[in-house]
């Protein structure tokens, strides 16, 4: 069994009681140990343009450290994090990106990220500072933040896996932003009230300093930082401090009535991706990517381009009978009768997941004729980076 808490930094576990002791799917579909991303796989067929280079893996993306997950790293004394200590520490020195509320990427890199075309988990320019490429792992995993802590290629619940991970996320940003917000103003009021963060990323355009990735303008980071410019370190550290002896309770009010709503989103779509029931009218998704594998098998997918399912080729016909007119019973007997087949329950669902089939309301408009109009070999419809700027 799995809980919500196993896939956050352990401070969570606290100050988030109600929701990390949440069970939740084990995804084993998206293993960052064996990636599956970076290898053939049969279901995606001839779509090898959406592999990943070994060496980044999905890692293509620049991470937002909020000011208490930066200080629950450098005071964390274990020796496995000793080289992400390192390189955050030298981050920190460089001045870019580095700010009261976070630690981030420079603007430069955050136009590149935002402006790359078809490169996520491709460009080593954009390879994560604190991923080892040599053993495909991150440094600083113990204190990851919101996207990297449910960002997944595959979900074993489909589509709704990917809807509940998302909501997770947005419900975690909501965190991570409030408690950094509050640290900063327990420490220095003025750091979230003055506007110097507007100056800092409000302007049109990069600069010369940021494309040549220099340090920002003296007088700028002295306003940006006040009192702790040149105490960033010991300022990370008391925001820890600060947001690690907070109670459950105080978390409760710190996040208001945003936080409230987006809970409750959280576990309705948790508890979506644990349901087993079947609409009970269900049709093609006329978006479905097809594509036929060498096996004879069919590639299917709809939600991500990242995830297909491979079936026997005799399913591809049997599909079009399920045009949303007739119930699931009548459907499936229909199947019987025409085909002397049906398609198992776990099949069924498997559809339904990845939204091959999708509910569909009463209709009892005529059926078009023939087989449906799948999307051959195309990704237009997708989503080409899942997490996100």
């Amino acid at each position: 069994m799995l809980y919500l808490h196993d896939q956050f930094p352990a401070l969570y576990e606290q100050l988030l009681p109600d929701i990390m002791q949440q069970t939740i799917p084990r995804e084993t579909k998206a293993n960052c140990s064996n990636c599956g991303m970076t290898q053939r796989d049969s279901a995606l067929g001839a779509a090898q343009r959406h592999l990943f280079r070994a060496d980044t893996k999905c890692c293509t993306y620049y991470p937002r450290l909020m000011n208490y997950l930066v200080g629950g790293l450098l005071q964390d004394e274990r020796p496995a994090l000793g080289e992400g200590k390192r390189r955050m520490r030298e981050r920190i020195h460089s001045r870019i990106g580095v700010t009261p509320w976070w630690v981030a990427s420079s603007l430069l890199d955050q136009h590149l990220y935002n402006h790359a075309k078809d490169s996520f988990g491709k460009a080593a320019r954009l390879r994560c500072p604190y991923y080892a490429s040599d053993e495909g792992a991150c440094t600083i995993w113990a204190y990851r933040e919101a996207v990297c802590s449910t960002w997944y290629c595959k979900y074993e619940a489909g589509k709704d896996g990917l809807n509940f991970w998302v909501s997770l996320k947005g419900y975690i940003s909501l965190v991570e932003r409030q408690l950094s917000r509050y640290a900063m103003l327990r420490l220095d009021a003025e750091l979230v009230l003055d506007d110097a963060m507007n100056a800092y990323y409000g302007q049109e355009g990069l600069t010369q300093e940021q494309l040549d990735g220099e340090a920002p303008d003296e007088a700028l980071y002295a306003r940006l930082w006040r009192q702790y410019a040149g105490r960033e370190e010991e300022f990370y550290r008391n925001c820890y401090e600060i947001v690690s002896g907070l109670s459950a309770l105080d978390v409760q009010k710190i996040l208001g009535l945003d936080g409230r709503i987006k809970s409750i989103d959280v576990q309705r779509k948790l508890d979506v991706c644990k349901e087993t029931e079947l609409p009970d009218r269900l049709k093609l998704n006329p978006q479905v990517t097809m594509r036929w594998l060498e096996s004879g098998e069919i590639a299917l997918s709809a939600y991500s381009e990242y995830d297909a399912l491979a079936l026997p080729g005799i399913v591809y016909p049997m599909l079009v009978a399920f045009d949303g007119r007739q119930s699931l019973a009548e459907t499936r007997r229909t199947l019987q009768r025409e085909y002397q087949a049906d398609l198992a329950d776990e099949v069924l669902l498997a559809l339904y997941r990845y939204r091959i089939l999708e509910k569909a309301e009463a209709d009892r408009r005529p059926a078009s004729p023939g087989l449906p109009p799948f999307v051959i070999d195309s990704a237009a419809h997708h989503t080409s980076d899942p997490r996100g700027p």
